[in-house]
Formats: C-alpha cells, sequence, structure tokens
C-alpha cells in the first residue's frame, strides 16, 4: 500500500498554487477544470512523483450541508495541514518568510528528534518544515 493523494481545502486555488509551486518549490501534477467548473488542482514534490496534494476549493465531493461549516474552519486555520520532510529548515524558514507566509514557529528542535518551523499557507492551513536533527 502506498499514499497517492492527499487534500487540503483552500480559498483561492490561483493563490494557493502560488504558494505552493513558487514559495514551497512543489511540481504542478494536474491542473484541469471539467464541464462543471470544478478543478482538479494538485501539486507535490520533485522527489515523490507518486505523492499528489489536492489543492481544493470548498465544493463537491462535500456535501453542500458542509460548506458553511468548511468555511468556518478554514478561516480559522483550524483545519490540519501538511508537514514536508527537507534538508535545511532553517533556510527554508527564511526563504517563505521572506515571501510573506504567517509565520507560526520559528525553527526549534523538538524532543521528538526534528528541528521544525511551522506557517500558515494563504488559506490559513498549517505547512511545517521538518528535518532529522544529529545527535551530538
Amino acid at each position: 500500500m502506498k499514499l497517492s493523494h492527499t487534500f487540503l481545502f483552500v480559498h483561492d486555488q490561483d493563490v494557493a498554487l502560488k504558494f505552493y509551486r513558487d514559495v514551497v518549490g512543489l511540481e504542478v501534477r494536474t491542473d484541469a477544470t471539467i464541464e462543471d467548473g470544478y478543478r482538479w488542482l494538485t501539486v507535490g514534490p520533485a522527489e515523490q512523483p507518486g505523492v499528489e496534494i489536492g489543492l481544493s476549493h470548498i465544493g463537491p465531493p462535500a456535501p453542500p450541508t458542509d460548506y458553511e461549516t468548511l468555511h468556518a474552519l478554514l478561516a480559522k486555520g483550524s483545519l490540519l495541514g501538511v508537514i514536508f520532510e527537507i534538508d535545511d529548515v532553517d533556510a527554508k524558514f527564511e526563504q517563505v518568510r521572506a515571501a510573506g507566509a504567517e509565520v507560526l514557529q520559528e525553527p526549534i528542535d523538538q524532543f521528538y528528534g526534528v528541528r521544525d518551523c511551522a506557517f500558515r499557507d494563504p488559506s490559513g492551513n498549517m505547512i511545517r518544515f521538518s528535518s532529522p536533527r544529529t545527535q551530538p
């Protein structure tokens, strides 16, 4: 079994695409719009060609009765995000901060063996960058 897709709700797919492609450094995997206007937009890391992150506008396949709740949770930053393993947390932190992303946590050594930092994407999703700590 392998993970192939995971999804993040976003307010604006074009803004999310610019952030995840141009700031985070992911590749566009699919960008297709079907007849009813639904846009299937996915990105992923170059090092993992089989993994796609869907940048989904709130709508189908979620039930319409949930749209208002999902919009409210997204606006509050209450939905979960993603964690990327990278080589240099400090360099990525500076690059993403310089691009204007909201900082949630500056780089720190965690007790569970990683150095990581956290941001919010333009829609409020938490995005973390992590690397294993080298032991002294």
